[in-house]
């Protein structure tokens, strides 16, 4: 997370790979694909707890871009390539709200933890308003930003990443998260994936040589 990553349109898929750098170099090699596509950057973060688990995240121009992606070929070798044993689900939203609790002269720190839920809520909106509202406890717990994005599909889905000070607050907020953090309670139920726990790994800039 970080200035590099302020797409307002969001692919994200957290999966097992067998390779995470034969996966990543394979994905490097198909930057005009997604360039194509509409994809204008490549994130990459690694479970700290979980080996071979990852969560990427994709940031795309406009909504056509994410169902152009999904509809290509190129998704279903990319996981493939990864060694993944099915195609896990994959998340295309847009982008609620990034609170950055540092504030805006905060410096990048990429060694901070990155928590990541998908998970299901009765109300984002009101969502919302509960978290702006426990934003001083979410900062004394060690979270340093939260990003919201809610699925183009379905209303009620989200996706929430947090960075988090260090491993220890993020095991700290994990075990006793803010009761307005509601949707950590849902991580895992029906097809979500538990809660990702990682820190960033790889940044594809597309559409940009290198």
């Amino acid at each position: 997370m970080g200035e590099y990553d302020l797409h307002s349109f969001i692919l994200a898929c957290d999966f097992r790979v067998d390779d995470v750098g034969r996966m990543w170099k394979w994905l490097t090699k198909h930057r005009d694909e997604l360039d194509e596509f509409g994809a204008h950057h490549v994130v990459l973060y690694e479970s700290i707890w979980e080996p071979r688990r990852v969560l990427v995240t994709i940031g795309v121009r406009n909504a056509r871009s994410i169902r152009e992606v999904l509809k290509s070929p190129a998704i279903f070798t990319w996981f493939d390539i990864a060694g993944a044993d099915d195609i896990p689900p994959i998340f295309g939203g847009e982008v609620v709200e990034k609170i950055d609790l540092d504030g805006p002269s905060s410096q990048r720190h990429v060694g901070r933890v990155v928590v990541g839920v998908m998970s299901s809520v009765d109300d984002v909106s009101a969502l919302m308003v509960k978290v702006h509202d426990g934003l001083d406890r979410f900062k004394s717990g060690g979270v340093r930003k939260i990003w919201v994005y809610r699925a183009l599909d379905d209303g009620h889905e989200v996706l929430i990443l947090q960075e988090i000070e260090d491993e220890a607050k993020a095991r700290q907020w994990i075990e006793h998260p803010d009761a307005a953090a509601e949707w950590m309670a849902n991580a895992g139920m029906g097809a979500y994936p538990t809660r990702f726990v990682g820190r960033f790994a790889q940044l594809l800039s597309v559409g940009e040589s290198g």
